[in-house]
């Protein structure tokens, strides 16, 4: 095993407050800024992954003054995860509300170790039910994205993605991807219960690493990091139930290749589904 196969992340499950305005927004991203370079100062990682909407709180009432506090790619959300990127010589995922001529997006975007903007993605599917809105607000998404640290090819997900099957298993299949970062604003509505069914399943089936992320709070939390096989003896690691929680999850591509040498699903796929259909 070289150092290339090995790659430690710290997941983040933070606080967003409440906010309306620009102000709000940048104390916002100021305190939790200092937040991650605390945990960095006293443990390296590799990357930093944020949830769904990390610069900014998911409401109704927050989602009303986008004109205000949505971002372009280079805007104040990128300027404050360069500078803590490239002083601990980390990737940052983070996730904010983007605008460009054509609307608002819900976008996850990532920073490398030199400050450069490496990509980012735009949510493919938007929420409509429960306690989510996204369709009054933000357009879809229209490209995928995946990004390399060390020898792991990773690409990010946004909440609602993680119920369409088809997304992780091209993005695993057809491109190549090792850790799938998922980052969500999981509300404890009814949905809620069958959130973790889902990432679970969805790390099995393609046998990645699937870092499934939400933010803190009483109406949320229970964040989940999935390994690519799992048993009575291999568990996902949990995050606090409501509490802000910071951990640090180490992985290597052996236990990835294990788990596929051992459980051939991925190989033993057919090529094409669309078969010939008896019935009675």
């Amino acid at each position: 095993m070289t150092a290339t196969d090995t790659m430690t992340l710290l997941g983040c499950q933070i606080d967003i407050p409440t906010m309306t305005s620009l102000r709000e927004r940048d104390a916002h991203l100021a305190v939790m800024a200092a937040k991650i370079r605390q945990q960095l100062s006293h443990h390296h990682a590799d990357l930093v992954v944020l949830p769904e909407l990390s610069s900014i709180d998911y409401a109704r009432a927050t989602f009303d003054c986008l004109d205000e506090i949505a971002e372009p790619l280079n805007g104040a959300s990128f300027e404050i995860w360069r500078d803590v990127a490239c002083d601990y010589n980390v990737f940052i995922s983070y996730s904010f509300a983007r605008q460009d001529q054509n609307g608002y997006f819900i976008c996850v975007a990532v920073v490398n170790p030199d400050g450069k903007l490496v990509g980012h993605y735009d949510k493919l599917h938007l929420a409509h039910y429960g306690a989510s809105m996204e369709k009054d607000y933000f357009k879809r998404g229209s490209h995928l994205f995946t990004f390399t640290v060390k020898e792991f090819c990773l690409a990010p997900i946004i909440c609602y993605d993680i119920r369409m099957p088809e997304l992780t298993r091209t993005l695993v299949v057809n491109h190549g991807v090792d850790v799938i970062l998922h980052s969500g604003a999981y509300f404890r509505d009814p949905s809620f219960q069958s959130w973790h069914a889902f990432a679970t399943t969805r790390a099995l089936e393609n046998q990645v690493f699937f870092m499934s992320l939400n933010r803190a709070g009483k109406d949320y939390g229970n964040s989940l990091f999935c390994w690519p096989w799992m048993d009575d003896t291999i568990t996902p690691i949990r995050f606090a139930e409501i509490q802000e929680d910071f951990r640090f999850v180490t992985i290597n591509k052996g236990m990835m290749h294990d788990a596929r040498r051992e459980y051939a699903f991925l190989k033993d796929r057919l090529d094409d589904y669309g078969l010939a259909l008896t019935s009675n």
